[in-house]
């Protein structure tokens, strides 16, 4: 097991910030300088232990880093790739933990001087909330992490990268990067569009004199919760992660079309059925997988 000397956090929020406090519980990290934006919640993260020191300065930052973690926002990987190209030191290992990985390696490969090194990597962890004061050491404990490397990828940056994610309590599996959008699409990109969706279209209901939100109990707010994360995230994950999420839209609304003609025909035998394979369905699932939820 090799220690990281020193860490650079670029995005030091709920995803980033909690990577540093997993490795820092995990003892495996000697300094970890958080890069972002916003001064004061670097300052913050600083205050909570979750970075050793903080700049608004890429490059400075990166010029003695070992490791390099973008957790940001999709649209910024490639002016974040670039003010970094040409400051990372030799041996210097990138990795990420955004939610679209096709995109984030043509980035790196049109970018980076050694693409080669740059190992994109998605965990699935996550709730709501945004900034450091978010993060905790256990938000990776037995959760999936996702790691997509390429068919040149450097294969100590790629073991490098594995034993990190491991050592934040990561369960690390390793597939293509195109497997991992479409994947992704159907089981978290959609369900936020959903949420989303849903939420605006309850809200546009409401009058002067009615509130529909009113109405709304535990099964709304759980369907609804993930309609609370970040709107600059969730339009940069739509737009990186668009053909899948595009297929997958289309699969769903053949499920709705179904359920609207069941309803139209008064067809309970259909409804019932439909119900049923659903149930069943997510029944399986939390039998097999609930654990690591």
């Amino acid at each position: 097991m090799n220690p990281i000397q020193h860490l650079v956090v670029i995005g030091t929020g709920l995803i980033g910030g909690s990577v540093s406090l997993a490795l820092k519980r995990a003892g495996v990290v000697h300094r970890v300088t958080g890069v972002g934006r916003s001064r004061e919640n670097l300052e913050l993260a600083q205050q909570l232990g979750v970075v050793d020191d903080w700049t608004h300065d890429v490059a400075r930052a990166v010029s003695s880093a070992d490791m390099v973690l973008l957790s940001v926002p999709m649209n910024a990987y490639e002016s974040l790739f670039a003010a970094m190209a040409d400051h990372l030191p030799v041996g210097c290992v990138v990795t990420d933990a955004g939610s679209t990985k096709q995109t984030a390696i043509a980035a790196a490969k049109q970018i980076l001087p050694n693409p080669e090194r740059f190992i994109a990597a998605h965990p699935i962890a996550g709730t709501e909330q945004s900034g450091a004061a978010a993060a905790f050491a256990e938000l990776f404990d037995q959760r999936l992490c996702i790691v997509t490397p390429e068919s040149d990828s450097d294969a100590a940056a790629l073991a490098r990268v594995k034993e990190m994610w491991q050592q934040t309590g990561s369960r690390v599996e390793v597939m293509s990067a195109s497997d991992h959008d479409e994947f992704l699409a159907s089981v978290s990109h959609l369900p936020h569009l959903a949420a989303f969706a849903l939420v605006n279209a309850v809200s546009k209901q409401a009058t002067e004199t009615q509130d529909p939100f009113r109405f709304a109990a535990g099964g709304f707010r759980d369907f609804t919760r993930i309609a609370s994360s970040s709107p600059e995230m969730w339009r940069d994950i739509a737009l990186c992660n668009r053909d899948a999420l595009l297929h997958q839209i289309e699969l769903f609304q053949v499920e709705l079309n179904g359920l609207r003609e069941a309803l139209l025909a008064d067809d309970d035998e259909r409804l019932l059925n439909e119900f049923g394979a659903a149930k069943e369905a997510r029944d399986n699932w939390l039998a097999k997988h609930g654990e690591g939820l």
